[in-house]
């Protein structure tokens, strides 16, 4: 049962859970400023309902949180078209006036940091020590993004003959659909937007179904922060109405460019949406990161990157490590104490628990697929020295499992969970051949104290990221995105920016010079 309430500008929810394991048995309250909690779509500046509404749950007990505006189509083609009027005027301000505006957005969020993490642990299930993170690390692109916006600088190059100038000028591209998934949910939007804003594009967000509440608080402080309206819109929708509010942003011809993170199946289908009006598009799909462990790594080290790059937000990142390949001089040593470190450092329970480090899932979807991963390399011969088990609802055991073979599931598809699969291997040569062996390569990670050999594999592994002795790499400076089909395009750095971006060439002629 739940219960929700004004109280002095807080908008309060709490929740009483029985027959669930007695981690979840006791009083859970969402308390953050009622401003903040948002519940219908933001198009043009203005809060708008919807004909019907969809949950919003807490994955960690079921439990619904709010119920949020389920928009269709005509509200989406509304916000393309707020978006695409706003954009002939967002586009003159200054570069100087977009990074002002961008700079408060940025100072806001981080004001109000503490109600935002509390809205992504409970739509979103991650521990609150994360969700701060991730509001740390979402803010974070506001500010580089805001001082990027008065670095775009064009060409001035020397012509072939005497009586011209040759100009290469950069300019927004347009509207920009961005479609963000459930994981971060905060970070991913700023990541997109903040490059878009500075360079003075406008967008239409439609975040995913699971966790709307934080792109629509992002709304609310982009109001405060004094963005126009129209430059900003968010529409939230359900399962249901996903594939065709999805068909419009990237079909419409009034949207430039489309910006996507989720799984590498559903961006070939936008892909094939964009293909009918030649979009710009950038794509972060799907990750199937390794993680190497030579003989040469120092192995309390790669224990501590294997912890951090697998267990961060319960192993549903697009970069977590998914398979983990240790060279036989130092497996057994490897081994015993990462199960020890799991035993010693990881928590499950609800992630408004100070003591927690795992949360549950995102869904029941989610722990059946990893479940099922688990018994088919069981059933292969895999031997599970950790963990193995599904608790209540969406919640696993963190679960660590030897003498994997690279044939079975959980080798040959992301995880997306808490689990380790180890597969023992004997030369560097083998080990490139089984990291190589994907579609996919978004990041990779090894552990070497051998120079040589860091210089060798970083060149050879095949993915857009390389974490070298280290499990934790993303951050707002650096670029971010794969390679293969784990998608096109780069997201942060200077590089970000770029993607919103054209280049017009201007040749001024007729000179006397």
């Amino acid at each position: 049962m739940g219960s929700l309430y004004l109280s002095r500008g807080r908008c309060i929810l709490r929740q009483v859970f029985f027959g669930l394991p007695s981690m979840l048995q006791r009083h859970y309250s969402l308390d953050v400023s009622a401003q903040l909690l948002r519940t219908q779509a933001f198009i043009e500046g203005r809060w708008v309902s919807a004909a019907s509404t969809f949950p919003v749950l807490d994955p960690a007990t079921g439990e619904e949180i709010a119920k949020v505006s389920d928009c269709g189509t005509k509200e989406a083609q509304d916000a393309v078209n707020a978006a695409y009027k706003a954009f002939h005027l967002w586009k003159n301000h200054t570069a100087k006036e977009r990074s002002i505006l961008l700079r408060k957005w940025f100072d806001l969020i981080n004001q109000h940091k503490e109600d935002l993490a509390k809205l992504i642990t409970a739509e979103c299930g991650k521990p609150m020590k994360e969700s701060i993170g991730e509001m740390t690390y979402s803010a974070s692109f506001l500010e580089w993004f805001s001082e990027e916006a008065r670095r775009v600088y064009g060409d001035i190059v020397a012509p072939p003959a005497k009586d011209r100038k040759i100009l290469l000028l950069k300019q927004p591209v347009g509207v920009a659909s961005i479609i963000t998934p459930w994981n971060f949910p905060s970070a991913m939007i700023t990541r997109k937007v903040g490059a878009a804003l500075a360079a003075g594009c406008t967008v239409v967000v439609k975040p995913a179904e699971d966790t709307p509440l934080s792109a629509l608080a992002l709304a609310e402080l982009s109001v405060q922060a004094g963005i126009p309206p129209g430059v900003f819109n968010v529409v939230p929708c359900s399962r249901e109405k996903t594939p065709a509010v999805g068909e419009l942003l990237c079909t419409d011809p009034l949207v430039a460019k489309i910006s996507f993170t989720g799984s590498t199946a559903t961006g070939k289908i936008l892909l094939r949406h964009a293909a009918g009006t030649v979009k710009r598009v950038s794509m972060e799909l799907g990750g199937h990161a390794p993680f190497i462990v030579f003989d040469s790594a120092d192995v309390d080290k790669a224990v501590a990157g294997a912890m951090v790059s697998k267990f961060r937000n319960s192993g549903q990142t697009c970069v977590c490590s998914n398979r983990f390949l240790v060279q036989s001089g130092i497996h057994d040593a490897f081994m015993e104490k990462l199960a020890k470190a799991m035993d010693a450092e990881l928590k499950l329970g609800h992630g408004s628990e100070p003591t927690t480090t795992q949360g549950p899932l995102i869904n029941t979807r989610a722990a059946e697929k990893l479940e099922n991963q688990i018994a088919d390399a069981v059933a292969q011969g895999a031997v599970i020295v950790r963990g193995g088990k599904r608790l209540e609802g969406s919640f696993m055991q963190p679960t660590l499992l030897s003498s994997v073979k690279t044939d079975m599931l959980c080798m040959q598809e992301e995880s997306f969970g808490p689990l380790i699969p180890v597969v023992k291997f004997n030369t560097e040569q083998e080990a490139l051949a089984i990291a190589n062996a994907s579609p996919v390569g978004l990041a990779g990670y090894f552990y070497s104290r051998d120079i040589s050999q860091i210089w060798r594999v970083a060149e050879q592994m095949e993915v857009g990221m390389v974490g070298v002795n280290e499990g934790l790499i993303s951050t707002t400076e650096a670029s971010f995105g794969g390679i293969k089909q784990s998608g096109m395009g780069r997201e942060g750095s200077k590089y970000g920016i770029d993607e919103y971006l054209e280049i017009k060439y201007m040749c001024l002629g007729g000179l006397s010079l």
